[in-house]
């Protein structure tokens, strides 16, 4: 997937404090980079810390050197060097300690935030927030270096900074503003006048904060990024080789060398501050990292000296972003709760909710299932569960990772507002297991038991153990030496030596509910800080990335059932790269199979299937998705559902679809033969319009009576491609268009007669006179018209006429000599023929079969109106396989100006309205529009193609055009009734732009030199037509502007051969002229 941040990192780091967590997080780096978050080249390494309690700065220390190891290696070097930094881009993210909220780090942390423009679905964590800063905003611009930065908090910035870097050589960190409140917790720096940092201060008295005050009020907090010139990573990556800091890398660890404790801001930026004194910095006392008179004192000071050697004199400067916010996520529950539900807009993420009218506007579900009657009220938050209702989750309450079988319980508890239930996949020896916590949103984790800030459950100590019979002694061994608080207190029962894993009843007990002290008392049980110690992060990702694609599936059943517009590519780029797409396939043979009462679904669930094949191929691998869709081995799957046996062809098809999985090519190949079987239903999904053909009976004319239609061909003013099946009857389309003489005559026609002999002579005439081609064509059995849906097959239009109007059956084993004497008393002789060039975008083809229709009803005894022949035109195109929509016919059997519309149902309905227009606007509008045809042939098949299937897939861009050229045709209708000749200009103008985003590549280069060039004449212009050659059709500002356009376009280069048209508007559109008993001209 294409890559989307500015800055294109060398090497991604992610540290993590368990060793156990590597290979889950590393999983999720790659995930990332397959998904476009980072860039293809990059290098992503996870780090664990060589042992625990390592600090920023050992943590930072030796992912420098793992990835200065790795480059190395791959520049072909034995041992490590720092020349490899020289162009490297490095950035180094800290995990950081547990989360009590999230099992997986608060980088995992999902927020309930949808991504813009995703070309493959995913959630957007605390991390991607971060990586999406750090790359479009933070370090754009920087030069080679190392980037470190923490997890634990969200950066949110306006806009990309505009950093200087030119020159910079040194130590460069990132300040957000922050109020002295909440400073008192936290560091923030002290800055001289140019920008300089002179010390930082972390948990300070108030006075020594408020020393830091900037004229906007606020203090600069150590809230972000830190970046180490070239030069600077240098130094520090020589380190790894110099006691005692060696005991911070994994190098240093397995050489025996004692760990070190080391942090980033408080040692290693700390002694580059302006106002610390060697001494002050080697021997100082400062809250936040290693005592120089502890037990490792003597390590602690001489690792200072090594740094204040190494690093002083490195300049370290400070960018303040005013209008920056930063989060830190903290261990408060309800600080966590209302940053959720107060992120984002939607109430639900990637998540499917059975009834969505059960989940308040204000709360958040996210990566969940909820089946039945779930209510979840405002300010709660329902993440990564599976639950069946009916359930209720009061206001401000959290529940995280449930499983379907927790329902039981939950259905029965008595959950009280503001309480955070999880479950947690634990690995305990060799048991893995559910482990279920409860706490209150109110509850501070490490205060203590005898504060008055202690509480449980939002209730303080003694009412708890008041009501449950707990004793303290019972919660906190009296010789453990742990403090008494709730982080550390053992209140979770997990496992009973008689009975196994306890499950949701523990947490029940606790909150009031079943069970009893003495079960509680008899099973092993937890603190919080070692469910979070022992949780099994690649077990609880599993469970997360399992919910997702689960609820990824029923959103996509939703959608194909509900006809909805939501596009399903990145979701199923999503199950590609997640490995299941074997489960995405199967739901949709289930959808496709169930939908016989509604073959639009049938036909949009194989173009799915097909995008999942084309995911599977590749992209750009196995050759383009257009091609051929008749092998053979199909065969059996499309006469199925030819034949309308739904159920069984797509069973066929996915039988045989297996047998094409194993190469990028024949998954191609399947995709196409896919998207072949849903052209099949969606032919037989127009084939409904069969329901709007009213043919009744009339006399038959005389044998020999020749039956002359004419018509006129048509302009589209705006709309065209909304009447395009699936578009038309999905969305619902609206065209405007008009029927028009071209240079004086109506170009396109037909003459029918009956003749004696019983056989079919057809005879098309094609082209411009002097330039026409004529085919004839004989059919004398049944056999010679078995080819009428092969649309390249001679006179196959003219066949497709004969079976759709009945005059013969196919299928029938009667003879077609004897069919036509028992129905006709003799053969038909038709006789079609266009004035204009193949390929003209004046809707020849649809207009011509309308006329021949006419012609041989006429000739056979019935009749019809206009409206039973512009349905009659569609079903015909579905015969003869060709596709396309409704507007040409409306075009050219409808005279003058008028607006056509589908509804978004099948069947398939077209309502023609003829325009009443001012006399004035009529002959203003006649004497302005001319064609000029552009001697390029246009491709409208290949459009037609790669429009349905973009459509299929709902692109948004696909989307939003087929709604704007809805509303632009009800303009260019309302513009034509007012008189507005600018108005409709502007209609085609847009319309035009609107036909080149539905259909990239529909206007050549030569094509655009000529619009160009006309462009100072013309209030709008368009190609005729789906585009990409054929007919230009320019509405011009003054009137009789022929001669002039001539002008300009023999002055202009690069055009070919064109010609200048006139146009007069035909008000009568199919005309049936005088019938006359003479031969055939």
């Amino acid at each position: 997937m294409p890559f989307r941040g500015l800055l294109d990192w060398t090497v991604v780091v992610l540290t993590c404090q368990h060793t156990d967590s590597d290979y889950a997080f590393q999983r999720e780096l790659e995930i990332r980079q397959q998904r476009g978050v980072l860039s293809p080249r990059a290098l992503l390494l996870t780090v664990s810390d060589p042992q625990e309690r390592l600090g920023s700065g050992g943590a930072t220390l030796n992912a420098l050197l793992v990835a200065a190891e790795h480059l190395s290696a791959r520049a072909g070097h034995t041992v490590v060097t720092a020349d490899v930094l020289d162009d490297a881009h490095i950035l180094i993210l800290h995990t950081g300690r547990d989360f009590p909220w999230d099992g997986c780090s608060r980088a995992f942390c999902w927020m309930p935030i949808a991504a813009a423009e995703q070309s493959v679905e995913g959630p957007v964590c605390c991390l991607d927030m971060l990586l999406d800063c750090l790359s479009t905003k933070v370090c754009v611009g920087s030069p080679p270096g190392v980037w470190v930065c923490s997890t634990d908090m969200i950066l949110t910035l306006p806009s990309a900074q505009k950093i200087s870097w030119e020159g910079f050589s040194g130590v460069q960190v990132m300040s957000l503003p922050g109020d002295v409140s909440f400073a008192a917790n936290h560091g923030v720096y002290l800055t001289d006048t140019e920008g300089g940092v002179r010390d930082i201060v972390y948990r300070g008295s108030e006075e020594r904060i408020r020393s830091a005050v900037l004229p906007d009020g606020k203090v600069p907090l150590v809230s972000g990024p830190v970046f180490f010139s070239r030069s600077v990573s240098e130094r520090l990556l020589q380190t790894h080789v110099t006691p005692p800091l060696d005991g911070c890398t994994y190098l240093g660890m397995d050489s025996g060398a004692p760990p070190l404790q080391i942090s980033l801001f408080l040692d290693v930026l700390m002694c580059l501050c302006s106002e610390m004194t060697e001494k002050e910095f080697v021997n100082g006392e400062r809250t936040g990292c290693s005592s120089p008179l502890g037990p490792q004192g003597a390590a602690v000071k001489s690792a200072r000296s090594v740094l204040w050697k190494t690093l002083r004199g490195v300049p370290l400067s400070l960018v303040y972003i005013p209008d920056g916010r930063y989060d830190y996520l903290t261990t408060s529950g309800r600080e966590h709760v209302v940053r959720l539900t107060d992120a984002g807009t939607e109430k639900q993420i990637l998540s499917h909710i059975q009834e969505v009218h059960c989940v308040n506007e204000g709360s958040r579900v996210i990566n969940t299932v909820l089946e039945g009657s779930v209510r979840v009220a405002a300010g709660a938050v329902v993440q990564h569960c599976h639950l069946q209702g009916p359930i209720q989750v009061q206001p401000g309450c959290l529940l995280s990772g449930l499983d379907l079988n927790s329902s039981t319980y939950l259905q029965r508890m008595p959950l009280t507002s503001d309480i955070i239930l999880q479950g947690h996949r634990v690995q305990l020896g060799e048991l893995k297991l559910t482990v279920f916590t409860v706490l209150g949103a109110y509850d501070s984790l490490e205060a203590l038991s005898d504060e008055a800030a202690g509480s449980f459950l939002n209730q303080t100590w003694s009412q708890f153990y008041s009501r449950t019979g707990i004793k303290p002694e019972e919660l906190w061994a009296p010789d453990s030496g742990l403090c008494h608080s709730l982080l550390e207190a053992r209140l979770f029962p997990v496992f009973m030596p008689k009975g196994g894993p306890v499950g949701m009843e523990g947490v029940s007990f606790l909150l009031g509910g079943s069970g009893s002290a003495e079960s509680w008392r008899a099973a092993w049980r937890l603190s919080l800080r070692e469910v979070l110690c022992l949780t099994d992060q690649q077990r609880e990702l599993h469970w997360r990335e399992e919910l997702f694609f689960s609820a990824g599936r029923r959103r996509a059943e939703d959608t194909l059932k509900g006809h909805t517009d939501h596009n399903l590519l990145p979701s199923i780029r999503a199950a590609v790269l997640g490995g299941q797409q074997r489960e995405l396939l199967q739901t949709l043979d289930s959808v496709a199979s169930g939908s016989s009462s509604d073959l639009g679904i049938a036909a949009r669930s194989l173009a799915c299937i097909a995008d999942v094949l084309g995911c599977l191929a590749g992209e750009g691998r196995g050759g383009l998705r257009s091609g051929p869709a008749a092998n053979p081995s199909w065969a059996s799957a499309f006469s199925l559902l030819e034949q309308g046996e739904l159920v069984a062809g797509v069973q066929e098809l996915a039988k045989q679809r297996v047998l094409w999985l194993n190469r990028p090519d024949l998954l191609v190949r399947a995709a196409r033969h896919y998207e072949g079987g849903g052209q099949i239903l969606l032919r037989k999904a127009v084939m409904s319009a069969h329901e709007f053909m009213f043919i009744g009976q009339s006399e038959m004319p005389p044998m020999g009576e020749w039956q002359e239609v004419e018509c006129p061909a048509r302009l589209d003013l705006s709309g065209g491609w909304s009447d395009t099946p699936p578009i038309a009857f999905e969305h619902g389309g609206v065209v405007v268009n008009v029927a028009v003489r071209v240079d004086g005559k109506r170009p396109i026609g037909s003459r029918v007669r009956r003749i004696p002999r019983p056989h079919l002579v057809l005879v098309s005439t094609s082209g411009p006179p002097g330039c026409c081609v004529t085919t004839e064509t004989v059919c004398e059995v049944l056999a010679d018209l078995e080819d009428y849906c092969q649309p390249h097959a001679p006179g196959a239009l003219l066949k497709a006429v004969c079976v759709c109007s009945d005059v013969v059956c196919v299928s029938s084993s009667v003879s077609l000599e004897q069919q036509l004497l028992e129905r006709w008393g003799g053969g038909l002789e038709v006789h079609t023929w266009s004035l204009l060039p193949h390929g003209s975008g004046l809707g020849t083809s649809s207009i011509l079969a309308g006329a021949v229709l006419a012609g041989v009803y006429r000739c056979t005894g019935r009749s019809y109106d206009t409206s039973s022949l512009i349905h009659a035109v569609l079903y015909l195109e579905q015969i003869l396989t060709t596709g396309g929509g409704w507007q040409d016919q409306v075009g050219g059997l409808v005279g003058g100006v008028k607006v056509a519309r589908s509804h978004a149902t099948l069947p398939l309905r077209v309502d023609v309205e003829q325009l009443s227009l001012p006399q004035d606007f009529l002959s203003a509008l006649q004497q302005r529009l001319l064609l000029i045809y552009t001697g390029k042939t246009r491709l409208a098949r290949n459009l037609l193609q790669d429009v349905v299937r973009n459509w299929y897939s709902r692109l948004p861009a696909i989307v939003q055009n087929a709604e704007q050229l809805v509303s632009n045709a009800e303009d260019c209708a309302r513009a034509c009734t007012e008189g507005s000749l600018s108005g409709l200009g502007a209609c085609i103008d847009r319309y035009w732009q609107q036909k080149k985003a539905m259909a990239p590549g529909c206007e050549p280069a030569a094509v655009r030199t000529m619009m160009n060039a006309l462009q100072p004449l013309t209030l709008g212009q368009s190609l005729a037509g789906a585009g990409g050659g054929g007919f230009l059709f320019i509405l011009t500002r003054h009137a009789q502007q022929e001669e002039n356009v001539r002008k300009i376009l023999s002055s202009t280069q690069g055009l070919g051969d064109f010609t200048v048209h006139s146009v007069e508007l035909d008000m009568e559109g199919i005309t049936v002229l005088q019938q006359s008993g003479e031969h055939a001209q």
